[in-house]
């Protein structure tokens, strides 16, 4: 299933992913010559962006892979790093200008024979002759050298002078490619694997060449050949006498097109890929749709200076689904997101969704509403997934991400489903290590509750809300309120307190609440003689006896609060806490 959608992604965008055989590489200089082959110019491709250079994509030639001590045997058509174009060494050592020489040995190899194999191209003799008549050497003194030799393998391909496009772009170099696209690169010596093999295609379901290897998938943390498929030789993977991919067949032009599809979502300029803790996901759409362009925002983390972006991303799908009836097209448009994350050389599915764009965007906007809670007006509107993920970190560091849970926790918010319970347990523990109930993790705690209550249809009469609410009766929630008010007393009987009993007391509190606060409501006694301001007195008195007799009506005091109950005590401190600063600026 992810291979075909993949696969039909390709066929979508046909028009702007290169051809079978080529790719889009970024070639930060281009040699430029003449048809004589001599040298003319050094062309710096290299825009500004920020405070970086980004180098101009080209479509090239397919890269060879030959992974190895004989990585040096195959050359790409027309491009590659300086090692190979100019025989110069990533660095002094010996062993690195040995190296650097045969690469450009085999780069000479292969240019003299395109020119063997079309005599009358004019452009292939002319590379030809730059090589032949050593202007290749004449490189090195251009001023924009020493610009190119300081990024670390750079890229060179060349340009005949008045032309637009690449030479290993023309015709000729095309039809080679074409007639060539069917030879894989070996990964090793052993001629015994046999290299042309044809069958049904897993994908296509069309009987065709099967490729031996698929070309690699490299995402952040993994190797630079990473892939989806791949069989390890002689590892107990294989069946039937079949070897490497051979296991799974999927033909070559199948491979193909689904790999040149997620490489370019996975590109560095991509706006179809996000990070969800230690997954790279990617999303795209059956048909063109608005929502590959929101979904970044909706999910990802703003830019610097941009907070706002996801905000406008939500209000424009909630503008959308605003009448509850999406049109009829979303319910017949597939979306697909697919998350994965670094595995040795290999690269694993950590998460898979497949639904209809309506469901997506039915799903995202309850995910929203679900999290909802008041906040003070600086904070944003909507919370990005990255940032609620963090809150439950250690530390704040996204490094801390619970294995699974970000995976776990975004197939939630796609499918509509409970979120994982985990996100229940690692707010509350972050809370009791931090002693800080933040907007993050009380969005967190809320939405896991409410949607709990939605599903499992718990025996609570009335769920946490999105603001302080009198009327509920839980036990944990009303414990909550009332730490926050002993909590408010103690700060203005004691102003510019550097602990609170929060800092002392949360952890206890809110798990053993009977061991806590018959001390705590002693203590509040001495904290509230203290204040000059009687009505002030009076009124937190009677918001305290408000919440005192509607735990009374449940037997006093618990001994134990569940991890539930432990998160409405911290909605219910974090809903108190809101009510007092909102107070505050209203001026009461």
């Amino acid at each position: 299933m992810i291979l075909q959608a993949l696969s039909m992604y390709y066929h979508r965008k046909e028009e702007e992913l290169p051809p079978e055989g080529f790719e889009q590489k970024e070639i930060p200089f281009l040699i430029v010559i003449n048809r004589e082959g001599e040298f003319v110019n050094l062309h710096d491709t290299r825009t500004p962006s920020g405070k970086k250079l980004i180098a101009r994509k080209f479509v090239v030639p397919k890269e060879n892979e030959l992974p190895g001590q004989n990585a040096w045997k195959a050359t790409n058509v027309l491009w590659d790093h300086y090692g190979y174009v100019l025989g110069y060494p990533k660095s002094d050592a010996d062993k690195d200008k040995e190296m650097a020489k045969k690469q450009h040995k085999t780069f000479i190899a292969q240019v003299q024979s395109l020119a063997e194999a079309f005599p009358e191209d004019p452009e292939l003799q002319a590379v030809s002759r730059f090589y032949t008549s050593e202007h290749h050497k004449k490189v090195s003194e251009h001023p924009l050298w020493q610009d190119c030799k300081k990024i670390n393998g750079c890229n060179l391909s060349f340009q005949i002078s008045g032309e637009n496009r690449l030479i290993c772009q023309n015709e000729n170099v095309c039809s080679y490619v074409s007639r060539n696209i069917n030879t894989e690169s070996d990964d090793d010596d052993d001629t015994a694997v046999p290299r042309d093999i044809k069958g049904i295609c897993m994908i296509t379901g069309e009987r065709a060449s099967i490729a031996r290897l698929h070309p690699r998938t490299p995402i952040a943390g993994a190797k630079s050949n990473a892939k989806i498929v791949s069989f390890q030789k002689n590892m107990g993977f294989d069946s039937y006498g079949k070897q490497q991919n051979y296991n799974a067949p999927v033909s070559k032009r199948a491979a193909f097109a689904y790999t040149t599809a997620l490489n370019y979502m996975l590109a560095k300029d991509s706006r179809q890929k996000i990070y969800v803790g230690d997954a790279t996901t990617v999303f795209w759409a059956e048909k063109k749709h608005e929502i590959e362009d929101w979904f970044t925002d909706i999910f990802g983390e703003p830019a610097r200076g941009e907070s706002n972006q996801d905000n406008a991303a939500i209000r424009a799908l909630f503008e959308s689904m605003k009448t509850g009836t999406p049109p009829v097209e979303w319910s017949l448009n597939q979306f697909y997101v697919l998350g994965l994350s670094p595995n040795a050389a290999r690269i694993a599915i950590r998460f898979w969704y497949a639904g209809t764009v309506a469901e997506v965007a039915t799903n995202i906007l309850q995910h929203f509403k679900d999290i909802s809670i008041v906040h003070a007006p600086h904070l944003p509107e909507y919370l990005s997934l990255f940032r609620l993920l963090v809150s439950t970190a250690s530390q704040g560091k996204s490094d801390n991400i619970q294995p699974n849970l970000a995976g776990d926790f975004m197939k939630a918010i796609l499918a509509g489903t409970p979120y994982p319970n985990t996100l229940l347990s690692s707010a509350i523990r972050r809370i009791k290590a931090e002693r800080e109930i933040n907007y993050q993790r009380a969005s967190l705690i809320k939405a896991v509750l409410v949607r709990n209550a939605r599903f499992y249809k718990t025996n609570q009469k009335k769920e946490v809300g999105m603001s302080l609410d009198i009327s509920n009766t839980n036990a944990g929630y009303r414990l909550g309120r009332l730490f926050a008010v002993l909590e408010k007393i103690q700060e203005e009987a004691s102003p510019g307190i550097n602990a609170t009993i929060r800092d002392r007391f949360y952890g206890s509190a809110s798990s053993v609440p009977v061991t806590v606060f018959p001390h705590l409501m002693k203590l509040k006694q001495h904290h509230i003689a203290k204040l000059e301001n009687k009505g002030r007195a009076v009124n937190l008195e009677k918001i305290i006896g408000e919440i005192v007799d509607g735990i009374k009506a449940t037997l006093g005091f618990p001994g134990h609060l569940s991890l539930d109950d432990q998160g409405r005590f911290a909605i219910g401190y974090y809903h108190q806490r809101q009510d007092f600063f909102k107070k505050k600026e209203v001026g009461e």
